[in-house]
């Protein structure tokens, strides 16, 4: 790595990095970072809100920076992460669709958030300063859910994780295995009505070839598009099975909440009370957004394997009703809830306007007012606006309306003048 580029780098990183407030008590300053950087190998359906934390950095530094760089790439392609402010706080409504890496993070207390994960953001991701130390890193997998099934209840197919073995072409020994590793099913997304339970299974490999250098709690197993699996594994790079997301249906009964028994318990949000059941208050937002474009609405709060759903007014949105055939891993509606239960109109139409709820572990916790607006194109005229004839009617009758108005008012009055002057006579 050249001297220039090295400097050109901490000066970058110097700019767009995250320094903690003084008042605060830095509890990631308590836990020692390894003697040599390792990357800790961790996996996520693309779509997922992901969360990075730096767990461990030297007391003295009180603010950090996030670096990146591909799998595989050498280390002069390492670049400095920013969100263009500092400690700016990113929502992820003001996250694009489809925008790059460096529009979709942001930094909140030393962790590295990234919006809406694609495949491209996989790599390693490492924590340190910006005097060029290294503190803490990760190697993340983004893995394409390439199945989506759902299944009324469990059946044997369901439950179970298939095994592959590769084996050398002389030895005949087993150089890894593949298989999928499901994480436990999601509560029930809806109360006191049909909803649904997800369940996401990840791609992992297990072999004894495994670089040293990427590390997991079983050192013989990581995931399939992790750093530590060797080039030489072509047929695993190149056809490994991706993420899988299955879908059942489900039915529970809303939890009774007992009356508030004063004012401040009316007003409580959040509070440290030992009850488990905390009161919340639900979010109203209010969104414009021009037809004819993709939009994507995200759940507040919500994290990749909490149970989120969806509803248009009280009419509930299903990933069931999105599949085709009611198996195929194809999306077949225009609204659609995505890997990472954000709810995606391909594109987004006028008749799409109106009150959305998200649900978030069994609650409804946000309300959505949704405006889609006509979009007008670069030399499309204002004629050709569908809506035209319509806006017109409703132009000349309001005009019609405000002149009979008009008209009669001074009828009234040149009546009234009329009987006065009768009256004087």
């Amino acid at each position: 790595m050249s001297p220039l580029f090295i400097l050109l780098l901490l000066l970058f990183a110097e700019a767009w990095s995250y320094e903690a407030p003084k008042d605060k008590q830095d509890v990631f300053a308590k836990k020692a970072c390894p003697a040599f950087l390792i990357f800790f190998n961790t996996a996520y359906q693309a779509g997922a809100t992901v969360e990075l934390p730096c767990h461990c950095k030297p007391e003295v530094v009180q603010s950090v920076v996030w670096f990146f760089r591909k799998h595989q790439s050498d280390s002069e392609e390492t670049r400095a992460l920013s969100d263009y402010n500092g400690n700016k706080l990113l929502e992820s409504n003001q996250i694009t669709h489809s925008g790059d890496l460096r529009s979709r993070f942001t930094i909140r207390l030393f962790s590295l958030l990234i919006f809406r994960t694609a495949v491209d953001d996989s790599g390693i991701y490492i924590c340190g300063s910006a005097k060029g130390d290294y503190f803490y890193a990760y190697d993340l997998d983004i893995q394409e859910v390439q199945e989506l099934s759902f299944t009324s209840r469990l059946t044997s197919e369901s439950m179970s994780n298939p095994i592959k073995d590769i084996r050398g072409p002389r030895s005949g020994q087993p150089l890894y295995q593949v298989f999928t590793a499901f994480r436990p099913w999601s509560r029930c997304d809806r109360c006191g009505m049909q909803g649904e339970q997800v369940r996401v299974g990840l791609c992992y490999v297990r072999s004894r070839f495994l670089h040293v250098r990427y590390t997991r709690l079983n050192r013989t197993v990581v995931s399939c598009g992790s750093g530590a699996v060797p080039q030489a594994f072509s047929h695993l790079k190149g056809n490994r099975a991706g993420a899988r997301l299955e879908v059942r249906g489900c039915n529970v009964t809303c939890p009774t909440e007992a009356p508030p028994t004063s004012k401040s318990d009316k007003m409580t949000v959040t509070g440290n009370s030992s009850d488990s059941m905390t009161k919340q208050v639900m979010q109203v937002s209010y969104l414009n957004h021009p037809a004819d474009h993709i939009l994507t609405l995200g759940c507040p709060e919500a994290r990749p394997y909490m149970a989120v759903a969806w509803d248009r007014g009280s009419k509930p949105i299903y990933r069931s009703q999105s599949l085709v055939d009611g198996n195929a891993g194809v999306m077949s509606r225009r609204i659609h809830i995505d890997a990472g239960h954000h709810l995606v109109f391909t594109p987004a139409q006028r008749e799409d306007s109106g009150v959305y709820y998200c649900w978030l572990r069994g609650r409804r916790v946000a309300e959505i007012n949704l405006l889609v607006y006509p979009h007008f194109k670069r030399g499309m005229s204002v004629t050709s606006n569908p809506d035209l004839p319509l806006a017109l009617q409703i132009v000349l009758k309001s005009y019609a309306a405000m002149t009979a108005v008009f008209c009669l008012l001074i009828l009234l009055r040149v009546c009234i003048r009329h009987l006065r002057s009768g009256t004087l006579r």
